[in-house]
């Protein structure tokens, strides 16, 4: 049985963007994350020990959003990566990271980037 961990329209505010005005006004950012974890154990002890603890996770992506970078594929990258290495149950992960409104002239809710690891 497949099961996922995640964490649905997290809101951050961040300095993430190519342009001037990006890296100096900052944006809205969403980030929806989907990650699979054998949540089988934990289904019999309850006990948070045998999983991924979301607020762990959220705190990670939370980290990694407070650096600004010019790219969301970086930044999607770094998010991936430091999960994988901070919690090795995780066996794949499903990130899509949205800018709000961003600068380009379009009438759009957000552009951003999706990245499915394992």
């Amino acid at each position: 049985m497949n099961s996922y961990i995640f964490l649905d329209n997290v809101r951050f505010f961040a300095y993430h963007g190519v342009y001037e005005q990006e890296q100096r006004d900052g944006n809205e950012f969403v980030i929806n994350l989907r990650l699979k974890v054998d949540i089988s154990r934990a289904a019999e002890t309850d006990d948070v020990a045998h999983t991924v603890n979301y607020a762990e996770v959220y705190e990670v992506v939370k980290d990694e959003m407070n650096i600004p970078s010019k790219l969301l594929e970086h930044v999607c990258g770094r998010i991936v990566k430091r999960l994988l290495r901070t919690f090795p149950a995780i066996k794949g992960i499903e990130l899509k990271l949205a800018k709000r409104n961003p600068p380009m002239g379009a009438d759009l809710d957000a552009a951003g980037v999706e990245v499915v690891s394992g």
